[in-house]
């Protein structure tokens, strides 16, 4: 018994070490050497030698025998078209949400909890020469922006409580709330109103207003964000746009029950 626990604990930490790998890479840094995956890692060379050995044999990486660096592989690729295709999420949201960017222009994203994070999944672009740029696999902290709030308001009361209790409150801008309480507060409010609005809370210049899409029992799964830059404030009115928000976010929770 001892040593079957001690193997599916093995076999537990294998896995997390190698999502920990793919996960190193991001836009900003598509591609990554030996020397710079340990450092993000905080995998040992020995080990990380073979994680990548067994991901590049997979296809799961791809890598440059001239420069040594290392790039996320075709496998991935296929992999995130078959969930793409099979979604339910992105198969009712990509219609509702691209009406949204054709009759607003702005930038329109469709964001999930991926651990203590908000992570963009799909995103339409602004139309618009000055604008502010959100791509997939955009990530930020729970605590800050309207996309991260509005998921983080509506999680079980427990859950929430748990992750204020957890969290180190660092401020991106100088609009972001660092105080625990006046987070809570402002997390209640948004429970409470059924939507989120920032101004330059994690990007200085950027105006965003967000709404969740929630399950049958309350707990959000995804949120719809609208992102203006701060200059373009003025050309709406605000309650027209989070109506407009909430009426997207309905329309994909009808679909999805």
């Amino acid at each position: 018994m001892y040593k079957e626990n001690n193997s599916n604990n093995y076999t537990m930490q294998s896995v997390q070490k190698a999502i920990k790998v793919l996960n190193a890479f991001s836009k900003e840094e598509p591609q990554l050497s030996m020397t710079e995956l340990n450092k993000k890692t905080g995998i040992a060379i020995s080990s990380l030698q073979r994680f990548l050995t067994t991901l590049v044999c997979e296809g799961f990486l791809h890598k440059d025998e001239r420069t040594k660096q290392y790039q996320l592989g075709l496998s991935l690729l296929f992999l995130g078209r078959l969930v793409e295709e099979e979604s339910s999420l992105l198969t009712v949201a990509k219609p509702i949400l691209s009406k949204l960017n054709e009759s607003t222009g702005e930038s329109i994203s469709l964001n999930v909890i991926d651990g203590k994070e908000r992570r963009c999944i799909l995103n339409f672009e602004s139309t618009f020469a000055l604008s502010t740029k959100t791509y997939v696999g955009d990530s930020s902290p729970l605590y800050a922006g309207a996309s991260s709030k509005s998921l983080l308001a509506f999680l079980p009361i427990d859950e929430f409580e748990q992750y204020l209790e957890e969290v180190e409150l660092i401020g991106i801008t100088e609009n972001t709330i660092i105080s625990k309480e006046q987070l809570r507060e402002n997390l209640l409010e948004i429970r409470q109103q059924g939507y989120a609005i920032s101004n330059s809370e994690r990007v200085k210049g950027a105006f965003s207003v967000s709404a969740p899409i929630r399950l049958a029992d309350g707990r959000p799964v995804a949120s719809i964000t609208i992102v203006i830059p701060v200059v373009r404030n003025d050309d709406y009115d605000k309650t027209q746009l989070t109506e407009s928000v909430l009426a997207a976010s309905k329309a994909i929770e009808s679909q999805l029950y």
